[in-house]
């Protein structure tokens, strides 16, 4: 049974640095990002969810990282719904607001699947102005 301090420590790291969050993330990962924007679609490895995902939005970001704080943590047998706002600011100077609803399938300690839900035509817009 997955436990509440395990996906605590997992997703927290984000307000600082993904890095560590990624190294939870299982090399075949199979990661759906929901919407309609630039990097929505499926995706079926962490190289793969890192290099277009988040060094996507990354690259229109101050500091170079998508950095998020946890709101709202469900758990459900190996799964955990996680829901974030963005912390971050992009290139021009303006605040990403955005908002994040993640569901992650834990195995082992490491997420093995994910659907991700975001504001798209927000991560559309701070493609198109900063990039």
């Amino acid at each position: 049974m997955l436990e509440r301090k395990t996906v605590e420590e997992v997703f927290n790291v984000l307000r600082t640095d993904p890095q560590p969050f990624l190294e939870r993330v299982a090399d075949n990962v199979h990661w759906v990002i929901k919407g309609t924007h630039a990097m929505a679609g499926e995706y079926t490895s962490k190289r793969e969810l890192v290099e277009r995902a988040f060094h996507g939005i990354g690259k229109v970001l101050q500091g170079g990282k998508v950095m998020m704080e946890v709101k709202r943590i469900l758990i459900d047998g190996d799964y955990a719904v996680v829901e974030m706002e963005s912390t971050c600011i992009a290139l021009n100077g303006r605040r990403y607001n955005n908002t994040y609803c993640w569901i992650v399938k834990f195995e082992n300690d490491l997420i093995t699947e994910g659907t991700a839900y975001v504001d798209s035509a927000l991560v559309q817009q701070v493609l198109d102005e900063n990039s």
